[in-house]
Formats: structure tokens, sequence, C-alpha cells
């Protein structure tokens, strides 16, 4: 497990879009701190500003307002380039839609982030092998997306997503499209992978069964924090 310090460090931000003539405000005012190994989740319904929040934490958005530190980066501060070898390197993403290559076998789909931080051949089909054990797939390191069923997919994205060992995991509606046994499956998945790596989770959902393994729960509203509390249970 990693050290107890901040990861994440959100203080009075604000996010606006332009609408038309006027602004839409999505988020106002937030305030924030994460710790290293936090299994946490924005709630709240659509329009609360959950995934706005994922993404600048995900340095995807930069804030109209106030400070996101992330791993000791400021989001607004990043260049673009910057920021994407921030994502490539130390944030892995899961998203309700799976985004694997069709193309591609569950292990082609995992070493992809792997490519692109250029390490070496043997060490990498290690790496890959090892994410796809941590899922319960290594027997499904050949198969295409197609072969395999929503959960399995699910779970080559999970795969994907530590395969680097991010220091952090952002996990937007990630049981979207599944059903309830798969869905906690995933879940029993990421728990397992939280409290053996000690990688930082960050969901945003309005799925009961999600909110459910939280650890964390921080409800949104209107773009502003309505409660953040912690839960004892697990």
């Amino acid at each position: 497990m990693k050290s107890n310090q901040s990861v994440i460090s959100i203080r009075n931000l604000v996010k606006t879009f332009p609408m038309g003539n006027r602004e839409f405000t999505a988020l106002n005012g937030i305030n924030l701190e994460f710790a290293s190994g936090e299994f946490s989740g924005f709630v709240g319904p659509s329009g609360s500003g959950k995934t706005t929040l994922l993404n600048i934490i995900g340095t995807l958005d930069s804030p109209t307002e106030g400070e996101a530190m992330v791993l000791d980066h400021s989001v607004k501060l990043l260049t673009q380039k910057k920021a994407a070898l921030l994502r490539s390197q130390k944030i892995g993403f899961i998203f309700q839609t799976f985004n694997l290559l069709p193309v591609y076998s569950a292990a082609e789909n995992v070493e992809f982030p792997l490519l692109l931080q250029k390490m070496g051949g043997e060490a990498r089909r290690k790496a890959v092998m090892e994410a796809l054990e941590w899922v319960g797939l290594s027997d499904k390191a050949k198969s295409r997306p197609a072969q395999m069923s929503g959960g399995e997919c699910q779970r080559v994205a999970i795969a994907r997503a530590m395969v680097k060992k991010p220091e952090i995991v952002l996990a937007d509606e990630p049981t979207a499209n599944l059903d309830a046994e798969n869905s906690h499956n995933i879940l029993k998945t990421m728990v397992k992978l939280n409290q053996e790596l000690g990688t930082t989770f960050l969901f945003a959902t309005h799925d009961e069964k999600v909110i459910g393994y939280l650890r964390r729960i921080i409800r949104l509203y209107d773009g502003k924090v309505a409660f953040d509390e912690l839960v004892t249970k697990i």
C-alpha cells in the first residue's frame, strides 16, 4: 500500500462553459483533498458536475478559476504535451464504453499504453500478462473483443488502465453497460487492485451498486459539494 500522502488537491475550483450568450457553471467553488490509496466517488444525478470534475482531475480539461493539483502538478499550468505525458505515465482511465480496439486481442489492447511509453518487448509482455492475471483473464489473452462478454471486455479495459501501474485510476460510470453480476465482479476486481497495489480509485457514478463499494462518497448537486462522508463499512 502506498503512503497516505495527498495526490489530489482542489481549491475553490470553478468551471464554466459558454452557452449561447451566457455561461453555464458546471462546478462552483469545489474544495477537496484525496490521499493516496483512496477508493472514493463523486455521486449525483446527470448534470451535477461529476464527470466535469473527473475530467479536470484527469487533465482532460482545465479549471476556469481556482486550482486543481494532481500529483504535484497544477492542471491549469500544464501544456497539452505535459498533460498527455502525465496521463500516459500516472493516470489510468476506465469508461462505461470499453473503448477496446476491435481488431486487436485482449493482450494487444492491454499492451497499447506500454507501446506509448516505449517499454521494451520482454518487459511489456510480462506486464501485460500480469495485468490480465490481475483481472482473471490470462486465458483470454488472444481473444478479440467480439469473442468476449461485456464483463470480460470491461475487465480488459481495467487491465489496460492498470498495466502501467498508475497512481490514480479514474472510472466514469464503469458499470453502466453491465448486468448486476458482472458489475459486482468488476467492482470486486477494482477493490482487490486498490488494496494490493495501493492505487487511488476515483469514480463518477449514480449507480447504487458502485456506491455500495465506495469508502468515501462525495455527493454533488448543481456543481457544488452537498456533503462528503467516509464510509466505515466495506
